[in-house]
């Protein structure tokens, strides 16, 4: 029988660097794999050409000997197979595709010896908004997974509880051969752990980790805000085979304040002052989260006006500083007034301009228009 052309048979040029000629292999290798295409010897024919297309081609020498002579010049070489030279470029091009990298024997091989970390952790906490500005220590319950305290996680009533599996004999893998490839797969029997469970422990069924729940002391710095997140190392699941805990992490709600209003690290309030303290100005004390602080009201101060308080709003929560606390001025009317509280304010009224014509937009509320 004739033989195809190693270059026909992967669709390249004779040209074709080496990244066009994986890619090539790469393709028809993933496309007609025996395990994609169970059954079908034509699939399985199609997969051994290219793969010894490729084992010549990717092999400098070969390459050369066969463009000069054809497969004449191979002699035996063109037998398709596995050798030093060439078994890695197979774990790479498998690697990423269905786990391949573990049948070939590649670094992402996972053994049932292997660490793995444990799982993060997330728990959700909400505090109140006088603690996100000065800060606490609260203490929290965290469910997790803790090992047995009966069997000390192993999983077995007692030492000989286990047993090694029949299938894999301790190894964990099953080995075949599929054509030309010997291919190793996770053992079925045992699940890759190498040993089968004859007596499980009676307090976790065998699970060898129990649900508990472990009580933290977390620290919140001053200054935190909804949204953020904190990290207490090693205090997630744990790892199975000597791996690392995972970690846990606290993300916080911060409760609404009925007075004041976080904006980053500035805080707001709104203050009411009425049309006599506006006009002749007064001095106020407005509340903080140190108690109160005097503040003087210039005269002729109008509705939405506001006056900055620095260094009373929120902490940095790196430290360093803090915000400003920002008041908003109310200029408030009264709705009830005295007959003598009426006839003073008709006299004054009396002696005021009357400036009830609409105003002309300045030149920044004319632009805020614009932008907006």
């Amino acid at each position: 029988m004739t033989k195809r052309d190693y270059y026909e048979i992967l669709g390249i040029s004779r040209s074709a660097g080496d990244q066009e000629l994986k890619g090539a292999y790469r393709k028809l290798a993933l496309k007609y794999h025996p395990d994609r295409n169970p059954g079908s010897h034509e699939a399985e024919e199609r997969f051994k050409e290219a793969a010894e297309a490729y084992s010549i081609l990717s092999d400098p020498e070969k390459r050369r000997a066969y463009d000069t002579f054809g497969h004449q010049g191979l002699g035996g070489a063109a037998q398709p197979g596995f050798n030093p030279d060439t078994f890695a470029d197979f774990t790479d091009i498998f690697g990423d595709f269905f786990g391949f990298g573990d049948l070939f024997g590649g670094g992402g091989s996972r053994r049932r010896t292997r660490a793995q970390r444990g799982e993060d952790v997330r728990y959700d906490l909400e505090i109140t908004f006088e603690e996100a500005i000065h800060g606490k220590d609260v203490e929290i319950q965290v469910p997790r997974m803790e090992p047995c305290s009966t069997c000390h996680g192993t999983g077995a009533e007692s030492e000989d509880g286990w047993t090694t599996c029949s299938v894999c004999r301790g190894r964990g893998e099953v080995f075949y051969q599929q054509g030309f490839l010997s291919i190793r797969k996770t053992c079925g029997q045992c699940g890759g752990a190498g040993k089968i469970l004859r007596r499980p422990c009676r307090t976790c069924k065998g699970e060898a980790y129990v649900q508990t729940t472990r009580k933290l002391k977390v620290k919140i710095p001053a200054g935190v805000d909804t949204g953020m997140k904190m990290r207490v190392s090693g205090e997630g699941q744990p790892g199975a085979n000597g791996g690392s805990a995972g970690d846990l992490y606290v993300f916080l709600n911060v409760q609404p304040h009925p007075i004041f209003e976080r904006r980053e690290f500035d805080l707001h309030c709104v203050v009411p002052v009425n049309f006599a303290q506006a006009a002749l100005g007064t001095g106020i004390d407005v509340l903080t989260f140190e108690g109160l602080q005097s503040i003087k009201v210039p005269d002729g101060i109008q509705s939405g006006e506001t006056l900055r308080l620095r260094g009373r709003g929120v902490p940095f929560v790196n430290g360093g500083g803090r915000g400003d606390l920002v008041v908003h001025i109310e200029v408030r009317t009264p709705r009830k007034l005295t007959r003598e509280q009426k006839k003073l304010l008709e006299q004054l009224r009396d002696t005021l301009p009357a400036e009830n014509e609409p105003e002309e937009k300045s030149l920044l509320d004319k632009l805020k228009d614009y932008l907006m």
